[in-house]
């Protein structure tokens, strides 16, 4: 019998055991609770991305900004999904993209990919910013999306491309400018973009002209492959983006949208 009762817990040891059992249940609703938060912060940037998505047009908020008329151009602009765009249009952009970018994406790891290239320029998540002529010809474009990047709200600029005859003229600067503006209009964080290293007139540009920064998200920031990239991921924040800076989610991904 004595040895039967030697046996049994003491009464602090109960108590002991009651309260690690308290703390492992504390710990349990408290990750619980961040998974909840995470998760509820994740689904209110993606519907900022869907409702930017189902605007009939981000540029009718800023008429002024419908036309370029200086240094000796007159332009009409035009937002437009590619789902609305005339087909014809869309093969314009990519063969003046391809004109202008394919020795470019040839020097670098990712090489040329026509098929890919055409795919994504006609995913129905295009967005395009046109400028055309007095004969509604096109002469210059931008392809964004309004996408999740890290777990924020972005919009991506994905092309801009000027015929010859449009260049250095202030006219790429302000399709920029625009997409800015539609950032901040739709609650973007941040314009994002792409831009080969070795293509130093569009890197200076947009680093320089432009006032972008090397995203922490970029090769060279986030160590993966640094200066063996051909690449830099560049950003500017919005004013929405400023006033939560440092403040991401981690229910985000990298390079992800939100369906």
């Amino acid at each position: 019998m004595k040895a039967a009762l030697d046996m049994k817990p003491g009464a602090g040891q109960i108590k002991i055991s009651l309260l690690l059992t308290q703390r492992k249940s504390n710990r349990a609703k408290e990750k619980k609770a961040r998974r909840l938060e995470e998760r509820a912060a994740m689904d209110a940037v993606c519907a900022k991305v869907d409702a930017a998505n189902k605007l009939d047009d981000p540029l009718n908020t800023f008429p002024a900004f419908k036309k370029y008329d200086r240094n000796g151009l007159n332009l009409q602009i035009e937002c437009k999904r590619v789902t609305s765009l005339n087909p014809l249009s869309v093969e314009w952009a990519f063969e003046l993209t391809r004109a202008n970018m394919q020795t470019l994406y040839e020097q670098s790891e990712w090489g040329w990919k026509e098929r890919e290239k055409r795919e994504e320029m006609n995913d129905e998540r295009a967005w395009y910013l046109l400028a055309r002529d007095a004969d509604s010809s096109p002469v210059a474009f931008s392809h964004f999306r309004f996408d999740v990047e890290c777990g924020e709200e972005v919009l991506y600029c994905y092309e801009v491309q000027l015929e010859s005859k449009v260049r250095r003229k202030g006219l790429g600067k302000f399709l920029i400018q625009i997409l800015q503006l539609i950032a901040n209009s739709t609650q973007m964080k941040k314009v994002m973009l792409t831009v080969f290293k070795h293509n130093h007139g569009a890197y200076q540009f947009f680093r320089d002209a432009l006032q972008f920064e090397i995203d922490e998200t970029s090769p060279s920031m986030s160590g993966c492959c640094g200066d063996d990239c051909s690449y830099e991921i560049l950003s500017r924040r919005t004013k929405h983006g400023e006033a939560s800076a440092g403040h991401t989610h981690g229910g985000g991904h990298c390079g992800g949208c939100c369906h």
